[in-house]
């Protein structure tokens, strides 16, 4: 057992024998865990304790930043400097997630791909 985990299940069975958690909201009802099943068991902690705080493990930091930048993409003119340079960098992200192990269909939509086909007409 990590120290962290050692620490809180010696702060928890503190509180429990003082009653402190006795008539808190929720009491009697199932925890709702996340599926942390694909995060490695030395890093469980860690990433929960980054989540808790609002921050986002770096994978899903990596995605978001992707998504942006294909909402970015849409509204630029495929012909202008800064659309290549955003393309390079979504690119860039894109093989760090297939580096990752994860999946890129996000970026990869039959709505997407209209939307791309159109704009080539009109040129």
């Amino acid at each position: 057992m990590w120290l962290i985990d050692q620490l809180a299940e010696q702060h928890i069975r503190a509180a429990q024998e003082k009653g402190e958690l006795q008539g808190l909201p929720g009491e009697g009802a199932p925890l709702v865990l996340d599926d942390d099943s694909h995060v490695p068991p030395e890093l469980r902690a860690g990433y929960r304790l980054l989540k808790n705080a609002g921050f986002l493990p770096p994978e899903l930091e990596t995605r978001r930043e992707a998504v942006e930048l294909e909402k970015l993409l849409s509204g630029l003119d495929p012909q202008s400097d800064e659309y290549h340079v955003n393309e390079r960098r979504l690119r860039l992200l894109e093989s760090k997630l297939k580096q990752a192990g994860m999946s890129t269909e996000f970026l990869r939509g039959e709505y997407r791909q209209a939307l791309r086909q159109r704009f080539i007409q009109e040129e």
